[in-house]
């Protein structure tokens, strides 16, 4: 287990997981589940919800029981984010519970859900109290916990309300900024979601190119073009409209308080794992892609023009068999009428030669 530099060594390093398992999360859904679970939805009023989803679970070392409102005897308190993207990130929860909470749990609330291709990404997290802001050095998050200072005013004034309004605040950044990293860390484990699925389509066309260099014809059905030219167009938006992907700063953070450097906090994590340029890489293989869905539709139009040509000469070719068929029969129809003309023609000739004979032997009186 890694522990962070310096003035964090002593400190044990914990774990946060991010799990992406549906391309969406219903976030009414989500709560209405969590709340028939009786787990309690946004304990410290960030009030960040619908953005995203709060919870606290514990797990008691001594019974090894979740404990659904985040208090345990011996245990210590884990938090766990519900973004509406489909991801889920669980801060000091062990993995059976968040599995579970993922897999079963808020299945009925996703979207698309794709538990095969569930990506999973962890980094680990030490707390400092010795520090007032946090940070991220290689794949370890430092939280600064170090609590504000208390004004002179409050402390000759002993005010027990304002204290504790002040360690509320305190708690409150804290989660705020676990929902800054958090934020980040979804961001890489959706972008992963949607490397796999590309990972995936070009495993299924990978022939193609191969097949055209040959010259050979492509051996792939209409529905087949239809379902990846889909699958592609599905790829590309969910990176670039249906998402938060590619934003700057995602919306959660426009209204946050400037001194708690949220969005510095985001930032840090995507420079971390390379957000950046995999979206810029992805981007590029979806360029390709696109190459590739374009030979397979001119190819399809191409099929189908040709289809369309032969069903024309086929129906040129009926056309042309009922007229040869008019043509004969109206000329076995004229055949025949000159054969009756002609027969009684020779008939009218031969009761004309008849009568001419009888007329001639007719006996004198």
């Amino acid at each position: 287990m890694k522990e962070s530099a310096t003035s964090t060594e002593t400190h044990k390093a914990k774990t946060v997981t991010a799990y992406c398992a549906a391309e969406r999360y219903d976030i009414s859904a989500v709560a209405q589940i969590l709340k028939s679970e009786r787990y309690k939805i946004d304990p410290f009023q960030t009030g960040l919800y619908p953005q995203v989803v709060h919870i606290r679970v514990a797990q008691d070392q001594e019974t090894g029981v979740a404990s659904k409102d985040g208090i345990t005897k011996t245990g210590e308190a884990g938090d766990v984010f519900i973004f509406p993207s489909g991801t889920v990130v669980a801060w000091a929860v062990p993995d059976i519970i968040t599995s579970h909470l993922v897999k079963v749990t808020l299945l009925p609330a996703a979207e698309n859900p794709h538990l095969r291709e569930m990506e999973k990404e962890d980094l680990d997290y030490v707390e400092d109290p010795s520090r007032e802001n946090s940070s991220i050095k290689g794949d370890t998050i430092i939280l600064g916990t170090k609590p504000t200072a208390v004004s002179d005013l409050d402390t000759i004034s002993g005010s027990k309300d304002m204290k504790s309004t002040g360690q509320q605040q305190e708690i409150v950044d804290d989660i705020l900024a676990k929902i800054a990293f958090s934020s980040g860390l979804a961001r890489s484990t959706k972008l992963a979601v949607l490397e796999t699925l590309l990972g995936n389509y070009f495993d299924s066309t990978r022939s193609i190119p191969t097949l055209l260099s040959r010259g050979s014809r492509l051996p792939y059905t209409r529905s087949f073009i239809l379902r990846k030219t889909g699958q592609l167009l599905s790829l590309r938006a969910q990176l670039n409209l249906y998402s938060e992907l590619t934003d700057s700063l995602p919306d959660i953070f426009w209204d946050s308080r400037h001194d708690l450097g949220l969005e510095g906090y985001y930032d840090q994590v995507g420079r971390a794992l390379d957000v950046g340029i995999r979206i810029k890489t992805l981007n590029e293989k979806m360029d390709y892609a696109q190459e590739i869905a374009s030979v397979l539709r001119e190819r399809l139009s191409e099929k189908h023009g040709l289809v369309l040509e032969w069903m024309i000469i086929a129906l040129i070719a009926v056309e042309v068999g009922f007229e040869i068929n008019r043509l004969w029969k109206e000329r076995r129809e004229e055949k025949t009428k000159d054969k009756d003309q002609l027969v009684k023609d020779v008939l009218r000739i031969i009761e004309a030669r008849d009568a001419a004979r009888s007329s001639v032997h007719v006996p004198a009186d």
